[in-house]
């Protein structure tokens, strides 16, 4: 497909092809420049509106915070108010170990179809008890837990297709009682 722009040479008529790479070029310049102007702010736009033909990119950025800090108040602006209750501290954020697919293949619950699953989410586990099994090239390879902890989430379904690393179980770290 080719689309026709207006020409700038004298000689050429008012309408020359452009070939598809050359508008693949304009648009990655122009993306590259958003990507610029951006990165290159001390906070993101409100809006962004980029227009290909006479290469127009608009950015607005709303009221800067310090020109709002009197008109809406922030948690943070409550929290410097004498007498008001000190913030709650954010709850640090669950840091879960994911026991990966070390292959390609189907992933499977359970030992044969219709049987109970190796695992359910809730269950303790300690490292070296089999999770699942990963069907590659007609083999079947054991899944073990590499650390203990309790299931907090199985991703994958069974029998679903697998990549390589794909999480297929996340785990919140156990000590152990």
């Amino acid at each position: 497909m080719t689309e026709t722009l207006p020409s700038a040479s004298p000689d050429a008529g008012p309408l020359d092809p452009v070939p598809d790479t050359w508008i693949a070029t304009e648009i990655s310049t122009v993306w590259r420049t958003v990507v610029d102007m951006v990165g290159g702010a001390s906070r993101p736009p409100s809006r962004i509106s980029v227009q290909l033909g006479s290469a127009s990119i608009e950015m607005e950025w709303g009221a800067s915070p310090e020109a709002t800090a009197g008109v809406s108040e922030a948690p943070a602006a409550r929290a410097a108010v004498p007498g008001a209750p000190a913030p709650e501290p954010e709850p640090e954020p669950q840091v879960w170990h994911a026991v990966r697919a070390p292959l390609v293949g189907t992933f499977y619950r359970a030992p044969e179809p219709g049987a109970k699953p190796f695992v359910e989410v809730g269950d303790i586990v300690e490292p070296g008890r089999q999770i699942g099994i990963v069907e590659a090239m007609k083999l079947m390879n054991p899944i073990v837990a590499d650390t203990a902890g309790r299931i907090v989430e199985i991703p994958v379904g069974d029998g679903e297709p697998v990549e390589y690393d794909q999480p297929l179980l996340l785990l919140e770290p156990w000590e152990g009682e």
